[in-house]
């Protein structure tokens, strides 16, 4: 399984990509998406699409793990972070990806152990699962490998439970994949 876990942001959204086996996992690559505040918002949506469409075509992942909204107090902020989500599961959607949606407070309970978890605390965490020698940069790139972890804990365990009531064996061949739309 390859996951691709998305941070959505207006002006940031980050990206990271780990692939495994069911058991172990190990980091593909990550980054982000910048979009300067000065562009229309139109545009940066469609920098947010091209830059995720790049990353999807780069490292071919199976599923997209993307961090779910949260009510910010400032409604023009809800709606603006809700479009860019959109934009990504439109992306992984156009893709074939299978989507799967975490919210914030869930992300950090699996990788931190704690809901309410700072982000250097994330950032931290997500360097020591995924044996790196420094935490990611930009922080929301680390949020997005938080959410593909935090997919491939919940994913193994729905389809070990599932594998469980079927009385089949699990292994790698046995993941499908959607056919891409054109």
């Amino acid at each position: 399984m390859r996951i691709l876990g998305i941070d959505p942001g207006s002006e940031t959204t980050g990206w990271g990509v780990i692939e495994g086996d069911g058991r172990r996992y190990r980091l593909v690559d990550f980054g982000s998406i910048k979009a300067s505040a000065s562009l229309k918002f139109s545009t940066r949506l469609l920098k947010i699409c091209q830059g995720l469409e790049d990353v999807i075509a780069r490292h071919t992942p199976t599923d997209c793990a993307i961090e779910d909204g949260f009510l910010a107090t400032n409604v023009k902020v809800t709606m603006k972070l809700g479009q860019v989500r959109g934009v990504a599961m439109l992306c992984a959607e156009r893709a074939a990806l299978d989507i799967h949606e975490y919210s914030p407070r869930l992300v950090k309970q699996t990788v931190v152990g704690y809901g309410n978890a700072e982000k250097h605390q994330v950032q931290e965490m997500v360097r020591v699962l995924l044996s790196l020698k420094r935490a990611p940069q930009p922080h929301d790139a680390a949020d997005a490998l938080a959410v593909a972890i935090c997919h491939f804990h919940h994913a193994g365990i729905a389809q070990r439970l599932l594998a469980a009531e079927a009385g089949v064996r699990l292994t790698p061949a046995t993941a499908t994949r959607r056919r891409a739309i054109r």
